[in-house]
């Protein structure tokens, strides 16, 4: 297929920003330069505020049942679409076309779960302490919004905000990804196809420092979102805070599985195998740090050990591939920094650990064992292709390393004794904890962490609580 050229959406219109400055493509497969996306000036973010705000009147005149059905049509575009959108994300990001399809058609249930949750934004009637007063608790859209998000699922999180903003009768301004974005864009034409107003959805690209810094303090900006790092997230959020807006922040993680010496190894093998491979380990919620008991560990390793070591490494477009590259070059040199650094101070490497010898920026599936807390990687999110394997004896030493990081969004846990679920319920310090089976991330369920890994949520009825302030109104009746 053709790169397309990649347009901002500015007030309904798609266009080349003011200067005329463009940014490079890259396929991480093939190292290749595929195309480039337009900057946005900073007169096209004065020009994309204002439409935001007329957007957000826009989007208010139409009746939430309206709303609802405009959603649903663009999750049906999205489906219809879904081919060429989830061709776009494997050229441009990397994961195998298999995993880009399944993130195209879960976003579009994520859009249409919202347009359902946009006709139930209930408020409340209170009794009051006098027959002639009425005491109302409203719930009213903040306003216009903006969102920052990540390369590594350049649709679903995208879609992770402007779902809930929609639903709770915001406008949104999207700052896309750099290194993905075409991807963006196409999904982006579904809603403008399918009646969002103009301004209500808009898309830019350009500097993130710049846009951020010029946006967020804009009094036409009530709300801030976003996804990637923790030093940046920490710094948008005290950007946020300065100008007292509310923030929802999904950061990274170090996410740690709980195998115990009852645990369905299989089982705990089949799910955990793919879950932390898939688009190369570049997840925030990618299982990483392996804590496994005693009497399981050596086989535990093994069978992961030799699964690992079967994946197929290649181009996402091959039927084939199980594994993407990296999205670049420095990504690929960090996972190489962590790795020889753990090797150096006396891991064991089970398999892999050598960048491929092939244009792209592949790294094999790679196995540790024997790790510690010295290691760098034990400390810093790989984001890679690298499980981390630890041995424990009782579960309090398990549940203690889990909770030794400032990080707090994914756990993970096998074992089959209600007593430890009971414990790793109650212990585990994660906004995400999911116990013998992988059951994160569906559009019902809250999507969130805690400590260095943010605050809010990005899924459930949780998530349009961001999005919606309470306005009370007493009354009293003559």
């Amino acid at each position: 297929m053709s790169y397309p050229e990649v347009k901002l959406l500015i007030n309904g219109q798609w266009r080349n920003g003011g200067d005329a400055a463009r940014g490079e493509v890259s396929n991480p497969a093939t190292g290749e330069i595929i195309g480039s996306f337009a900057h946005a000036s900073r007169a096209d973010l004065d020009e994309a505020l204002l439409a935001a705000q007329a957007g957000f009147k826009a989007w208010q005149a139409i009746s939430v049942f309206d709303r609802s059905k405009i959603m649903r049509k663009a999750a049906g575009l999205m489906r219809e679409r879904s081919e060429a959108i989830a061709t776009l994300i494997t050229v441009e990001e990397g994961k195998p076309l298999a995993e880009a399809r399944m993130e195209v058609n879960g976003a579009a249930d994520l859009v249409d779960w919202f347009a359902e949750e946009a006709r139930r934004t209930y408020g409340r009637l209170i009794p009051s302490r006098a027959s002639n007063v009425t005491q109302q608790a409203i719930r009213v859209a903040v306003g216009p919004a903006i969102g920052f998000t990540p390369w590594n699922f350049p649709v679903s999180q995208i879609l992770r905000k402007i779902a809930p903003a929609l639903a709770a009768g915001c406008s949104m301004l999207i700052k896309g990804p750099e290194e993905t974005p075409a991807a963006p864009a196409a999904m982006f034409a579904c809603f403008v196809d399918a009646g969002v107003p103009a301004g209500t959805l808009q898309l830019v690209y350009g500097v993130p420092a710049e846009i951020s810094d010029h946006c967020i303090p804009s009094p036409i900006i009530r709300k801030v979102s976003f996804t990637g790092s923790v030093p940046v997230g920490k710094h948008l959020a005290a950007l946020a805070g300065q100008h007292m807006k509310p923030a929802t922040m999904e950061l990274g993680g170090h996410a740690p599985v709980i195998i115990c010496n009852d645990a369905d190894l299989e089982a705990a093998c089949a799910a955990l195998i793919a879950f932390k491979f898939r688009n190369a380990g570049q997840v925030c919620i990618s299982p990483t740090r392996f804590l496994v008991q005693d009497g399981v560990h050596d086989r535990f390793v093994e069978m992961f050990r030799d699964a690992a070591a079967q994946l197929k490494v290649g181009d996402g477009l091959d039927p084939s591939t199980q594994v993407g590259p990296l999205i670049n070059e420095r990504r690929l040199q960090a996972v190489e920094r962590l790795v020889d650094d753990a090797v150096t101070k006396g891991a064991r490497l089970e398999t892999g650990g050598v960048r491929l010898d092939r244009s792209g920026h592949f790294y094999a599936p790679t196995v540790l064992s024997n790790v510690s807390s010295e290691m760098a990687i034990m400390n810093e999110e790989p984001f890679g292709p690298v499980a981390l394997f630890i041995r424990f004896r009782h579960l309090d030493e398990a549940i203690e390393e889990a909770n030794r990081l400032p990080f707090g969004l994914a756990s993970y846990a096998w074992t089959r004794r209600q007593a430890d679920i009971h414990a790793l319920t109650q212990g585990v310090e994660a906004g995400m904890l999911t116990i013998n089976h992988l059951g994160l991330a569906l559009p019902e369920t809250p999507y969130g962490g805690i400590k260095d890994s943010g605050h809010g949520s990005e899924g459930g009825s949780e998530a349009l609580d961001g999005y919606l302030h309470t306005h009370f109104v007493s009354c009293l009746h003559a």
